[in-house]
């Protein structure tokens, strides 16, 4: 009885492998090809015996034998070969080969064809051997260089949170699945030929014909969809996630290896790769071969949040006016004072009593003085310099990161995207803003954000003059002036003119 369960056990494994086997495309494939050697047989059989009839004088047989023939052998040039073709080409377009002769394999070239002419002009078989010999160390290197690269599997493992200026480690994870070939010499380096510039292109949109034309939508004849042709700008490509390489000098067959690479991206942006290549030179160094991984990373670097000297000076002018000491029922220590009638019995501070002989209580900073809400009033272009667009970028993520590690109730607010409390997605926001085209009033901005209910404080760092920014914002918010500059330094408002919250 074990035994015959065991049997069944095995039975419904392999019949289960078997399954999954014929769902593959490998299977497919494996049917499609044995379909056409079965068709290609029959119709090479049917030529046989239209032969045979021929000979034999009987005309019909060899007709419709001819026929049948001709049929099948058309069936499968028309339905199976273009199929096992187009496999073919996917499979060559997923291994894609890149070839770069190195200064050896030109010198290696010409000292060949030396060595052809030579053997031209003397007619020496020894030359012809020699000659023969060299170009079958070229072939040899070719094919060997195809079979070490064939079947690697690459996997780059990119962090999440990366931060301008700042070195992260990324790691590189190369796999060689097979079973007793070993790969020597492996580089893994970026794509190359990356675009830099713009470039204009011809491209169909989605469009409307309409008639009359010069009429508004309602009043109109006719409205039929149309196509049109445009000439639309292209951007370039995403500046790549790293321009080094790793290097593995030999992968045994059935193995894994990791490399870890140190990133720094000195820009905040979106770093984007849409593959890699797997290169070596082995075994003679005649050529680079490189083949193309289609592997996509993409990295979003935050600006940098490096404690400035901006930063410095601005601080203690917020905090002064932010976490003015105001009574309340919070957890932080503001003072300790007499006993008022009024005072709960709870807030008696027995060790101070004793000391002074005399009821003491103490008394505390009130919570809702932790709210905050910074606000990037982005700029429109041309409104302040480069430099200065980015300092004050990297002002307001460095604001945004301290007072978040500080455990304060934080809120950001970006024109043109909804508030959020979220860090890491004002970070994101920052990290790909660009200066605004349409102009947004800082009235709007800050719509809503100072009601009674919420409390808050609003560090605002903008590129407006100051005679522009409304009276009634300076009860609840801190103003820096991204555009009153000294060398693109931000300057900050005097503390004269921030007002605290009343």
């Amino acid at each position: 009885m074990p035994s015959s369960a065991y049997s069944e056990s095995l039975n419904q494994l392999r019949s289960g492998r078997l399954a999954r086997w014929l769902q593959s495309s490998a299977a497919e494939v494996w049917i499609k090809f044995l379909l056409a050697l079965l068709g290609l047989g029959l119709a090479f059989g049917a030529a046989l015996f239209s032969t045979v009839s021929r000979d034999a004088g009987n005309v019909w047989a060899t007709v419709v034998l001819a026929s049948i023939s001709l049929l099948l052998a058309a069936l499968v040039g028309l339905i199976t070969v273009p199929y096992l073709a187009r496999r073919v080409a996917m499979e060559r377009l997923r291994e894609s080969f890149d070839y770069q002769v190195n200064r050896p394999g030109v010198i290696y070239v010409l000292v060949t064809l030396v060595i052809a002419i030579a053997a031209l002009n003397t007619g020496n078989n020894l030359l012809y051997i020699i000659v023969a010999a060299m170009l079958s160390a070229i072939l040899v290197s070719g094919i060997v260089s195809a079979l070490v690269l064939r079947h690697l599997e690459l996997d780059i493992r990119v962090p999440q949170q990366v931060f301008a200026g700042r070195p992260v480690l990324g790691r590189i994870l190369l796999r060689n699945p097979r079973r007793f070939w070993p790969s020597f010499s492996i580089r893994v380096v970026p794509t190359r030929n990356r675009r830099k510039l713009p470039r204009k292109q011809w491209r169909w949109e989605e469009a409307t014909f309409a008639f009359p034309f010069n009429r508004p939508p309602d009043q109109q004849w006719l409205s039929l969809p149309d196509l049109r042709l445009r000439r639309v700008v292209i951007a370039p490509d995403a500046p790549g996630i790293f321009d080094g390489m790793a290097y593995f000098p030999y992968v045994p067959a059935g193995s894994e290896l990791s490399a870890d690479l140190e990133l720094k991206f000195e820009h905040r942006g979106c770093y984007r790769d849409k593959g890699f290549g797997l290169a070596t030179r082995f075994p003679f160094a005649f050529l680079t071969k490189t083949r193309h991984v289609p592997l996509q990373r993409e990295v979003l670097v935050y600006p940098k949040i490096e404690p400035t000297d901006e930063l410095f000076e601005i601080l203690p002018l917020v905090r002064g006016e932010w976490e003015s000491a105001v009574r309340g029922r919070g957890s932080d220590l503001y003072r300790i004072r007499e006993y008022m009638p009024n005072d709960s019995a709870r807030h008696v501070d027995w060790k101070a009593t004793a000391k002074s002989g005399s009821l003491k209580v103490r008394e505390f900073s009130r919570e809702d003085e932790r709210k905050l809400c910074i606000v990037f009033d982005n700029p429109a272009p041309g409104a302040i310099s480069e430099p200065g667009y980015e300092k004050g970028i990297e002002l307001a993520a460095s604001l945004a990161w301290h007072f978040h590690s500080e455990a304060a109730e934080v809120s950001f607010v970006v024109p043109g995207t909804a508030p959020t409390r979220d860090l890491h997605e004002f970070l994101a926001t920052l990290a790909v803003i660009n200066p605004q085209h349409t102009f947004t009033s800082l009235a709007d901005t800050l719509k809503g954000l100072n009601t009674a209910s919420t409390g808050e404080y609003n560090i605002v760092l903008t590129g407006r003059r100051r005679g522009s920014i409304p009276a009634e914002l300076w009860n609840s918010s801190y103003f820096v002036f991204l555009a009153e500059t000294s060398a693109d330094k931000p300057e900050a408002a005097k503390p004269e003119e921030a007002k605290t919250i009343s």
